[in-house]
């Protein structure tokens, strides 16, 4: 039999149709975010074997079962490890459940953190988040020490009071801004927003997530059965990770702004109120801060960029965001808010 490994081509609805299927039988959806797929066809152009690639993640395997244990797994990782190497991605992470981590590791993943009997976090560097976590330590502080994460798509008042809550409360506060270009607006822009939005309050350190903090946009769906049990596979691997980056800082809580309109991060909320305080951290969750009877969020401000009522976020807003998105360099982002077809989370 004569197999060929070729890539999959967005409009080959055919080829495409067998992925799906073929996915299926591993009880796997295809995932909403893959910018690569390639699939090995037998003499017959039946898919037998196919993966997909999302930024600097692999995702998306499966083999024909009648073909398991013939090695086609292995090409089609190696494939996609030499196609992410073409366009200069060589530190790749994989997701996968966690009955399937040692192929991974066999191939040389290393296991970063895993969920039990859910998914497994793997990269392909040994000591890719003990050096990152080293390099954390490096900036601890002695004192009382405290974290908070945040998107900042883009940065606004609602953000700033609750960095000013955190940081009148702890010695020392560690912002950490998500690093993923999955945003709106792009990391660029965010980290300079946070930035300037906070460079009154000395006491706060503004650390870049890395790929170790996991936002919602490109958290893998595809092996998960719902709704909930992404959010929550999502939030125990995030708090996974944060409990290693805790002990690195020396922290004991973590600040989150109260959900009141979103399902996602309210449950997400919910469980770090559950899981933080196990690992010895302390789940702050404090009130949003509110506007005109509204709670001040960065999916009001993308709402109002969207509806063309630019000048009605600068009550929302810092000095520094308002004074960006008055600025010609603002266009693209502005262009690009109101051509999306949703700029609210639910």
């Amino acid at each position: 039999m004569s197999e060929k490994l070729e890539t999959i081509a967005p409009w080959d609805s055919l080829a495409w149709a067998q992925v799906d299927a073929l996915l299926e039988q591993e009880s796997i959806c295809r995932d909403a975010n893959l910018d690569y797929t390639c699939g090995i066809f037998d003499d017959e152009s039946r898919l037998i074997a196919t993966g997909s690639a999302f930024g600097n993640t692999l995702r998306c395997f499966a083999v024909e079962r009648s073909h398991q244990g013939e090695g086609l797994m292995n090409q089609v990782v190696s494939h996609l490890m030499n196609y992410q190497a073409a366009r200069g991605l060589f530190h790749l992470f994989v997701y996968t459940k966690t009955a399937s981590a040692k192929f991974f590791q066999d191939l040389g993943f290393y296991e970063i953190a895993r969920v039990e009997n859910t998914l497994s976090f793997l990269e392909n560097r040994r000591a890719g988040f003990q050096t990152y976590c080293g390099e954390l330590a490096r900036s601890r502080r002695k004192g009382r020490s405290a974290a908070v994460v945040m998107n900042a798509n883009p940065f606004t008042l609602g953000h700033r009071y609750l960095v000013e809550r955190a940081a009148a409360e702890n010695d020392t506060v560690y912002l950490f801004v998500l690093s993923e270009d999955a945003s709106l607006v792009p990391f660029s822009v965010r980290w300079r927003l946070v930035t300037g939005g906070v460079a009154g309050l000395p006491n706060v350190v503004c650390c870049r997530s890395g790929p170790y903090m996991i936002s919602s946009a490109t958290f893998p769906s595809y092996f998960l059965r719902d709704e909930a049990a992404v959010i929550e596979g999502h939030a125990r691997l995030d708090l996974a990770l944060f409990g290693s980056i805790s002990q690195a800082l020396g922290l004991s809580a973590r600040y989150v702004g109260e959900e009141p309109t979103s399902q996602v991060t309210g449950l997400y909320n919910r469980i770090m109120a559950e899981e933080l305080p196990r690992m010895g951290i302390r789940c702050v969750i404090v009130p949003r801060l509110e506007a005109g009877g509204a709670a001040v969020s960065a999916s009001s401000v993308r709402r109002l960029i969207h509806d063309g009522r630019l000048a009605d976020i600068r009550p929302l807003v810092p000095e520094s965001t308002w004074a960006y998105f008055n600025s010609t360099e603002a266009a693209p982002v502005i262009r690009a808010i109101q051509a999306a077809e949703q700029v609210v989370h639910y």
